[in-house]
Formats: C-alpha cells, sequence, structure tokens
C-alpha cells in the first residue's frame, strides 16, 4: 500500500479526535480551560464557536474520507469511522462516563465505558489502515485485538497522569477527575495495581503483533510509549 494513500483516513481520524476533544472540554462536559498547554477552544472564543467548530471538523472529516479514500474502499472507511464516532462507540462512552460521576462503579463498567470513549479511535485508527491496504481476516483480528488492549493501557495511564502528573509537562490541569467525583482506574484499583494492569495490557498488545513479524515495530514502541508518557 502506498502511504499515500492512508492519509485522508488519518486526517479524518484526527479531525474527529480534535472535534472530540473540544466538545469533552466545554463546561457542560468536562469543563476544562487548558488543552495541550494552550486555552480551551471554548475558553479563548466562546461555548458558540467551539460547538461550531467540533460540528465543522466531524463533517469535513467524513468529507475527505469519502472523497480522498481509494474509492475500492471508500465507503468501508466512511461506515467504519461513523460507526467509531457514534451512539454505540465514542459518543456512548462519554454519555456513560458523564453519568458515572460521583455515582460509582465496577471495573468491568469502567473498562466498558474506556473501551468506547478513549478505545473506538484507536480502533478505528487501525482497522481504516487495514481495510485500505486490503488486510486479511486474520491480520484485521489482531489489529483489533492490539488496539483494544492498547487504548485501554493510554487511558490507565491518562488517569494516572491526572492523579499524580505534572500539569506543566502534560499542558492541562491535574487533578480534576478527582475533584468531579470520576470514575478512574486508580481510585478505583489504586495507583499499583493500576499501573500493573496497564502493563499487562501493553504485553498483550504487543503480544497481538506477532502474526506481522518485524513489520509491526512501530506499532510495537507506540504500545512501549503508553507507559512511558508523561504528557
Amino acid at each position: 500500500m502506498d502511504s499515500g494513500q492512508a492519509l485522508p483516513a488519518a486526517c479524518a481520524v484526527e479531525m474527529v479526535h480534535t472535534y472530540s476533544l473540544i466538545h469533552d472540554d466545554l463546561p457542560a462536559m468536562d469543563d476544562d480551560d487548558l488543552r495541550r498547554g494552550l486555552p480551551t477552544c471554548h475558553a479563548k472564543y466562546g461555548e458558540a464557536t467551539a460547538i461550531l467548530a467540533g460540528d465543522a471538523l466531524l463533517a469535513h472529516a467524513f468529507e475527505i474520507l469519502a472523497r480522498d479514500t481509494p474509492p475500492a474502499t471508500a465507503a468501508r472507511c466512511v461506515a467504519e469511522l461513523a460507526r467509531a464516532a457514534g451512539a454505540t462507540e465514542l459518543v456512548g462512552g462519554q454519555a456513560d462516563d458523564l453519568a458515572a460521576e460521583n455515582a460509582g462503579g465496577t471495573l468491568h463498567e469502567l473498562e466498558r465505558i474506556h473501551r468506547r470513549k478513549t478505545g473506538a479511535l484507536f480502533l478505528a485508527s487501525l482497522r481504516l489502515g487495514a481495510i485500505i491496504a486490503e488486510a486479511s481476516e486474520q491480520q484485521f483480528s489482531a489489529l483489533d485485538r492490539y488496539g483494544k488492549a492498547l487504548g485501554l493501557a493510554f487511558q490507565i495511564t491518562d488517569d494516572l497522569l491526572d492523579y499524580s502528573g505534572d500539569a506543566e509537562q502534560l499542558g492541562k490541569r491535574v487533578g480534576k477527575d478527582e475533584d468531579r467525583g470520576k470514575l478512574t482506574f486508580p481510585g478505583l484499583l489504586g495507583v499499583d495495581e493500576s499501573r500493573r494492569r496497564a502493563r499487562e495490557l501493553v504485553l498483550e498488545a504487543i503480544d497481538a503483533l506477532t502474526i506481522f513479524g518485524s513489520a509491526a515495530i512501530g506499532l510495537e514502541g507506540l504500545a512501549r510509549y503508553v507507559l512511558e508518557r508523561n504528557q
């Protein structure tokens, strides 16, 4: 596969990701005023502009995916990203995350939230590339296993950084999850068990890549980075 064929898909996923962050930061959602060391969209430009910017990014993501993805795979790619961004995955996960504030929950419920809220776009990124590359069912299965484990490990690390990270390095406020009564991995499992679970998931993700041999060195490096990141 020519890497240029996958560029529209990568752009589309990042547009959906950015839209989700803009809306996630809104006062009615997670109410954040700092993102990547800069004022959040609504903090700088107002809530109406932030809502519209997110809406525009979401629409444009599907425009470029339908227009610029190889014709033979465009429809599948659009359907895949729409499912990941929709009510059963990203949006549903966000809704359940908000509903769990100050309500508590089980590990199963917490993982279910973040396999959708965080994990959906990880999986979509992998599956779009696999669709364009005409991957086999076995390869799709391996990427699904990798993406599910990696997405959950990423969220656990994110929760840990909010619990004990450095705000200057992170470029966003820390301690806000506890302040809002969020259901988090450190809050439910404790710090040490959360770190152990993240390591376990990263090893599971790496193990899923065996089928690809040395071609998956980049994906393996990404998985290892999740445990080391400080922002």
